[in-house]
């Protein structure tokens, strides 16, 4: 077996990351106090954005490690939980950072639409146009959607219409039950998928193959620890990003909404890629486990973790989607139902999903 290359090879990145959250951990104040252009904001944003990118590509490529070593349907849940993790991070980040209490359910909102909108789009899209038809676990698909339309639907619609004195939020009494219940269920949806149902999961008709070319000479402690080393940055830089996006926004007269979009496109980035991967390679159940559970991770997670944190500190939090957003929500939902549920996909539908992403695109900058 040949020798380990050196680790400074493999992480090269890791000096930018940490380099740049420790600028901006003791400048960072300074820089966002003394923007004065759009231009000027622009590089700061660039910046951050890129170093959390590089971030984030090294969280999931260090778990797509672990995940081979473990296998499916772990290897997934590995890779949602080190999305997930990022994401609750950030928003975790920027809510205490920031002052606007639209940005979680805007993120979450961009989470979904990006997934089963675009990407979803994206891999039905090339998978149908090289392979004509792909085929997925049926059962699998239907219990991720089974979760989801009703968290999505609770989550971010119900605020609209409860009665608790404060405009799209829930009361602290809903805010505790739904946080318990959220988790509750997608404890539940764990048991099912490592233990009984791991079936529903996989399929007999492809090999589900990570990444072959993936790192095997080091152990797993070590990647479970640079996986650890790489989030901690992403913290550090997400309290500036808030910053960031706040004058960027205001002075470019952009919707507040963009903010969610680009922390949604940075958290997907990497595991939106390795979707597309699999579905080039014909292993379109791993690109359905892939998206389905970083929704369903996304509903079931992150706003019991929003929730939390708005309790904790007293930081006002809306929930509650505009009318236009709730009626793309249904429609997206609605879409993904007739797609996931007839067991094989064609380019059509990746066409339709790609539809509905570019109408949510354009109502933000309406």
């Amino acid at each position: 077996m040949s020798s380990p290359r050196p680790l400074w090879r493999d992480e090269w990145q890791l000096l930018f990351v940490w380099a740049s959250a420790l600028a901006w951990s003791l400048h960072g104040k300074a820089w966002i106090a003394g923007l004065s252009s759009p231009l000027a904001a622009a590089g700061l944003l660039l910046w951050v954005c890129l170093a959390i990118l590089l971030a984030a590509f090294a969280v999931v490529r260090h778990a797509d490690i672990l995940a081979e070593r473990f296998g499916e349907p772990y290897g997934t849940m590995i890779l949602t939980f080190a999305v997930i993790s990022l994401e609750v991070f950030m928003i975790s980040a920027l809510m205490l950072e920031g002052g606007q209490p639209t940005l979680a359910r805007d993120t979450m909102y961009s989470v979904i639409m990006i997934v089963l909108a675009g990407l979803v789009g994206i891999c039905l899209l090339l998978g149908g146009i090289k392979f004509h038809e792909q085929f997925f676990n049926l059962r699998g698909a239907g219990s991720y959607l089974s979760l989801i339309i009703p968290l999505a639907a609770i989550g971010l619609v119900l605020p609209d219409f409860t009665r608790s004195g404060v405009q799209q939020s829930f009361s602290p009494t809903h805010a505790v039950a739904l946080v318990v219940l959220s988790v509750t269920i997608y404890a539940v949806f764990l048991l099912m998928q490592t233990s009984r149902h791991r079936g529903f999961f996989t399929t007999t008709a492809e090999v589900e193959e990570l990444h072959p070319q993936a790192d095997s000479t080091r152990s797993s402690m070590l990647h479970g620890a640079l996986l650890v080393i790489y989030i901690i940055p992403v913290i550090i830089l997400a309290k500036k990003l808030a910053g960031v996006l706040d004058f960027t926004t205001q002075i470019s007269g952009l919707p507040v909404a963009v903010g969610g979009l680009v922390v949604a496109a940075l958290i997907l980035a990497p595991e939106g890629l390795a979707a597309i991967q699999s579905a080039l390679k014909n292993q379109l159940q791993r690109s359905v486990n892939l998206l389905l559970g970083s929704v369903l991770a996304t509903i079931g997670l992150t706003i019991p973790a929003a929730l939390g944190i708005s309790l904790y500190t007293g930081h006002q939090i809306t929930l509650g989607l505009d009318p236009a957003e709730v009626t793309m929500l249904f429609i997206v939902l609605a879409v993904s139902m007739l797609t996931f549920g007839q067991g094989r996909t064609n380019m059509l539908q990746g066409a339709v999903h790609l539809l509905i992403f570019g109408v949510y695109l354009f109502l933000i900058f309406d």
